[in-house]
């Protein structure tokens, strides 16, 4: 069994449960750019993949689920820390995003969303023209500020 001493604990726990009923808890997001796809990473361990929803309204991506808890009437519960309930998260977009070819996956506890860069907004080298001619150079004192 899983014991556990501190003075104020009782305390503790009706602090937390209070706080916790009234704020929906943070998702953990990791989110980078991998060559012409944006990756965002959330976590979700517990979630039933079945209650999660993932739109996309104009600029923003929301993500809206629920974690439950399958608790008995004679469970005794000894801690309880846990975030259960529902929770959302919503990330703003970039312009430079399809948000017509997001796609999703979920394993391991992880939601996984890849957003592809529309291929306008991918980096692309310049070519610079070389006009004839010896190169001009501006005496320091007549340079532009």
């Amino acid at each position: 069994m899983l014991m556990r001493f501190e003075p104020f604990s009782e305390f503790d726990r009706i602090t937390e449960q209070l706080k916790s009923e009234r704020r929906a808890w943070q998702i953990p997001v990791d989110a980078y750019r991998r060559d012409d796809e944006f990756k965002v990473l959330l976590d979700l361990p517990g979630t039933d993949p079945g209650s999660i929803e993932l739109t996309v309204d104009n600029d923003v991506l929301t993500v809206h689920g629920t974690r439950s808890w399958l608790r008995f009437d004679d469970d005794q519960i000894v801690i309880a820390e846990r975030p259960k309930g529902e929770f959302s998260r919503q990330l703003f977009l970039a312009e430079s995003l399809d948000r017509d070819k997001i796609t999703a996956s979920y394993e391991d506890g992880v939601l996984a969303v890849t957003i592809p860069v529309i291929a306008k907004a991918k980096p692309r080298k310049v070519k610079i023209a070389h006009v004839g001619g010896a190169a001009k150079t501006v005496a320091p004192e007549l340079a532009p500020v």
